[in-house]
């Protein structure tokens, strides 16, 4: 019998969404960790320790989150950067809108993939071993792409839920089990 694919979500992204506007130069100089440079770029970045997220703050009360490990960390993550935004001084109203955009897991098929025959066999596929070792190969459904190596390992980003990333990931085993590209 086949073993599963082997996987880990390595980063989620959610954006954010506020009602209010946000003074980016009131939270630089009221808080120790915020980076800002408007001349290099017109956000503000945050880092916070748990859960452990970068968040990118703008003006117009939009943020962009990354590097939490899984979605259920977003909502704790903003509700952190909220208060924090409010202790500053910084009016915050209304329940933020969180929208899950991207997770990224990495994995192991455990088994060796034939790259080569793999390009000839599977559509919607880009491989060019001169430029890069891996096989881009875009699922249609669920809609993920993928990074195929021939060691097995691959990288699975284009999902918005952790069960659509796991559907696909063993999708992409079985059908590669199917036409005979792994063991």
């Amino acid at each position: 019998m086949p073993r599963h694919p082997k996987f880990k979500i390595e980063n989620v992204v959610a954006t954010v969404e506020v009602t209010s506007k946000i003074d980016l130069n009131l939270l630089t100089r009221k808080h120790k960790d915020a980076e800002y440079n408007p001349e290099q770029f017109p956000g503000l970045k945050l880092r916070i320790k748990n859960p452990k997220a970068t968040i990118l703050v703008f003006s117009t009360g939009k943020m962009v989150i990354t590097g939490l490990r899984r979605a259920a960390e977003a909502e704790a993550a903003v509700e952190k950067v909220i208060n924090d935004i409010r202790r500053v001084g910084i009016t915050v109203t209304g329940k933020p809108k969180i929208t899950i955009q991207n997770i990224v897991a990495s994995g192991d098929l455990h088994s060796r993939i034939d790259l080569d025959l793999a390009q000839m066999t599977l559509e919607h596929c880009v491989y060019e071993p001169e430029v890069f070792p891996g096989l881009i190969y875009r699922m249609k459904t669920p809609k993920a792409v993928f990074l195929l190596f021939s060691s097995g390992r691959i990288v699975c980003a284009g999902t918005n839920k952790e069960s659509i990333t796991k559907k696909a990931i063993y999708l992409l085993a079985d059908h590669l089990r199917e036409l005979g590209l792994i063991e």
